[in-house]
């Protein structure tokens, strides 16, 4: 079996900020993902940053934690830090398709998490700013899990995030982002069986 490399980048969010059990989603997504050998893991998280900033900055970092020898794999967490620096949907939109091809380039299997609902930002943009994510990814065939739509109106999600003055999740927050990339397509882009437990 080969070696697995997943790199996660984005923002406070893919760090886990806030999370009491300092997990984070990305923490409960490894942790429900099942391999015969140990997966190298590696969460590269810049707090506030844009997707253009992300693009400048990841092909370098991502290289230093390559493998040689086995699969790299190249997780995306889309957040708010555009549309809080009032960056257009096309500028996003094009710095994440530079990604994706550079990813591609370089032969890295590449996931990307669409940015969630919070309270503390502008609806509207956020909404623009995944579906512009949705667009890139679908015409590119990368695996896209949309946050926005499941968690703008989900009563434990903002009851969550506001507790934290609406710029991030707890405890409970973090369990909803893990399920939900669990639940699109995360155990089918590892070519791995889902769990019975990812089931519950």
């Amino acid at each position: 079996m080969e070696d697995l490399n997943v790199c996660f980048l984005g923002d406070e969010l893919v760090a886990g900020y806030g999370d009491p059990r300092a997990l984070g989603w990305t923490g409960r997504v490894m942790a429900r993902t099942p391999r015969k050998q140990p997966i190298m893991w590696t969460t590269l998280a810049v707090p506030g940053e844009t997707t253009t900033q992300m693009a400048a900055r990841w092909s370098e970092e991502v290289a230093r934690r390559s493998t040689h020898t086995g699969i790299n794999a190249l997780v995306i967490g889309v957040g708010a830090a555009d549309v809080r620096a009032g960056i257009s949907p096309a500028r996003s939109r094009l710095a994440l398709a530079n990604i994706l091809d550079g990813a591609s380039t370089q032969r890295r299997s590449c996931f990307v998490v669409g940015p969630p609902p919070l309270p503390g930002v502008n609806p509207d943009g956020m909404a623009q700013l995944a579906h512009a994510s949705s667009e890139v990814c679908q015409r590119r065939g990368v695996p896209y899990v949309d946050t926005f739509t499941p968690l703008k109106n989900h009563d434990q999600w903002n009851t969550d995030v506001q507790v934290n003055g609406g710029q991030w999740p707890g405890q409970a927050g973090y369990g909803l982002l893990a399920w939900l990339v669990l639940h699109r397509g995360w155990y089918e882009w590892l070519g791995l069986e889902q769990p019975f437990s990812a089931h519950e």
